[in-house]
Parts: structure tokens; C-alpha cells; sequence
């Protein structure tokens, strides 16, 4: 889906389900690539569309290795920097990751990388569970503004937008509806 004109709403269509199922299985073949020993990964989605973007990235890697990758679920609720500023509290995921995480490759996924804050909060969660050799970062779209030094390993998409813009995320799985990235303007 090529970016196309606003609609009444405000908002533009940036990707339909083929493009992220294409960005996805771009992102498989990456990690593929750059990481040997592909037995010894672990990918673990922040919740709640990361989880599931994980899995698909997972699938894929399978599918294309005929390898099973262990997947899991890595929550930052209570480790993010912001949790008494916002008005309301954090909801609280249990994390599940395949253990020891020693020696193996984790690769943290999120669907929208912004500000880098989560992914922050994502390697001090990762830390309350043991070492893993090396931590690499997913992300389906990366849309910039980072306040952090923090840079995706894998991106599905470079969006670069304004401030007063959002980017928004569905899948089917999360959302009941079908896949697809919109950028939104902020009323």
C-alpha cells in the first residue's frame, strides 16, 4: 500500500496486511542472516501487538529453516521511566521467556518504535531474568523523535513523522480487524 491521500478522519493508510506480512518475512530473513546458531534465539514481543508480531517473525523463521524458535513475551509496565507521570497506571502483562537466557540471542520486537523509552524498559525487564550474550531490536515501523540512543537491528518500515502525528498498528489477532499501519494526525 503506497502512502496515499488523507482521509475525512485525519488519517492515512501507510500498510495493508500484504506489506506488513512481506516487511515481516523481510525481517525473518535478516535475522536469518545475521544470526548463526539460529537454535540459541530467543524472540520476545513487548505486549500487546509486539507478542504478535513475534510470532509471526518466529513462524517465518521456521517455515524458511524448518527450525522451531522459541518465542515469549517480555512486559515493561514496571519499568518504564514514565509510570508516575501518566494518568493512569500501567497495565501489568506477566513476562514468559524461555530460561536459561544465558549464552542465547534475544531479540526484542515492537510494533512502532518511537522515543526508544520502551526498548529501554524492555532490556531492564530482560536483566530481571538473567544475561543473554546479545540483545537485538525488531520493530515493524520506526517512525524517529528518539530521546534515547537506541537503534532497531530490524526495521519493517522507516516512517519519518511530525510530532503531532501517531502512527497506529492493527492485526487481526490484537485488534479484531485487519491488518494495517494508518499515520494519524493528532487532533
Amino acid at each position: 500500500m503506497n502512502r496515499k491521500k488523507q482521509n475525512s478522519s485525519g488519517t492515512v493508510p501507510i500498510m495493508d496486511g500484504e506489506a506488513i506480512r512481506r516487511a515481516l518475512r523481510r525481517i525473518a530473513h535478516e535475522i536469518i542472516e545475521r544470526n548463526p546458531g539460529l537454535e540459541k534465539i530467543v524472540i520476545a514481543g513487548i505486549p500487546s501487538r509486539g507478542v504478535e508480531i513475534a510470532r509471526r517473525i518466529a513462524t517465518f523463521i521456521q517455515e524458511i529453516e524448518k527450525i522451531k524458535i522459541e518465542t515469549g513475551v517480555i512486559d515493561v509496565a514496571m519499568h518504564r521511566d514514565d509510570v508516575g507521570t501518566r494518568p493512569d497506571l500501567p497495565v501489568v502483562r506477566a513476562s514468559k521467556l524461555p530460561l536459561p537466557l544465558e549464552g542465547r540471542t534475544m531479540i526484542i520486537v515492537d510494533d512502532v518504535l518511537y522515543t526508544g523509552r520502551t526498548a529501554r524498559a524492555a532490556l531492564d525487564a530482560i536483566n530481571s531474568f538473567g544475561r543473554p550474550a546479545r540483545i537485538q531490536l525488531a520493530a515493524l515501523v520506526d517512525r524517529g523523535h528518539r530521546e534515547l540512543p537506541i537503534r532497531p537491528d530490524y526495521v519493517g518500515k522507516n516512517l519519518p513523522t511530525a510530532l503531532a502525528e501517531k502512527v497506529r498498528v492493527l492485526l487481526e489477532q490484537t485488534d479484531g480487524q485487519p491488518d494495517a499501519v494508518w499515520l494519524e494526525k493528532e487532533a
